[in-house]
């Protein structure tokens, strides 16, 4: 069973075990109105067994919210495949994607990455994360769930205060420059990047403009505890876990951590793209 299966069925559990208890009702209890033994409860709740349509629509019943039944039913196909459509993710919405993150960035040690056009969610302010979730809803045209996925979006963000974790992020210098959010809202941004310089968790490096690179990668990526890669695209999330996919990316993050500004150069770069992008 591949890593990202178990931390989408961990998250749908964890969203069960959430109704259940906002309805005030125990294990037991719950497993008797549902005429389940109560071991099937806690297999659900807590990652152990894929839930069927049929148990999620009981379940949201049986809370008295049938009103999840969509969202469940949404997080259910997250488990579907590792080529995941983002059309069929946020059927339900980001909030949905977003919890599969936080159970994923738990479960990782270290974690490389490198993206070009855009502040990486695990160091976005609300205010950015907020301007886009909610581009990125009206483009794939699905509903907006904007305030619980920028909760969630902010929950993902405890673990770069986790002990024994490592972040290395890359980011190209022209992302800090997109105007994707109104300009006081990019420069709460930047500032917020000041800010993860020297912390002990996090190796933040930031790509010049101009610097020497042996390529260009035309997306961005993330490389978990070195054992899968996941890559985004406008209409898809793909997952690979080959060593030869492993391999690959490894060496294209290496290629451009050589040409990365980290530091007092770093801070450099962000007070430049902060003085220029600042409210007039």
């Amino acid at each position: 069973m591949s890593t990202d299966f178990q931390s989408a069925r961990g998250a749908l559990g964890a969203r069960l075990n959430e109704l259940r208890t906002e309805a005030g009702l125990n294990g037991r209890d719950f497993a008797q109105l549902l005429g389940w033994q109560p071991s099937k409860v806690s297999r659900l709740q807590n990652g152990r067994q894929t839930a069927t349509p049929e148990d999620l629509r009981a379940w949201a019943a049986a809370c008295g919210r049938s009103d999840t039944a969509a969202d469940l039913l949404g997080r259910l196909r997250v488990l579907e495949s590792r080529q995941r459509h983002w059309r069929k993710q946020l059927a339900a919405g980001h909030a949905s994607v977003q919890d599969r993150y936080v159970v994923e960035y738990r479960q990782t040690t270290v974690l490389r990455g490198y993206e070009a056009t855009v502040i990486p969610g695990l160091f976005q302010t609300p205010d950015y994360a907020r301007h886009l979730l909610m581009a990125h809803a009206d483009m794939i045209q699905t509903p907006r769930d904007t305030e619980a996925a920028v909760a969630s979006r902010m929950r993902r963000q405890e673990v770069l205060y986790a002990t024994g974790k490592l972040f290395r992020v890359l980011v190209w210098e022209g992302a800090l420059h997109a105007l994707v959010c109104p300009r006081d809202v990019m420069a709460g941004q930047l500032d917020r990047l000041v800010g993860l310089i020297g912390m002990s968790t996090v190796e933040f490096g930031i790509v010049p403009l101009g610097a020497p690179m042996r390529l260009t990668p035309k997306h961005g990526f993330w490389i978990f505890d070195e054992s899968r890669v996941v890559v985004e695209t406008i209409n898809t999330e793909l997952s690979f876990d080959t060593a030869d996919d492993l391999d690959l990316y490894g060496r294209t993050w290496d290629g451009l951590n050589e040409s990365a500004a980290y530091g007092a150069r770093a801070h450099r770069i962000i007070a430049r793209a902060r003085h220029l992008i600042a409210p007039s």
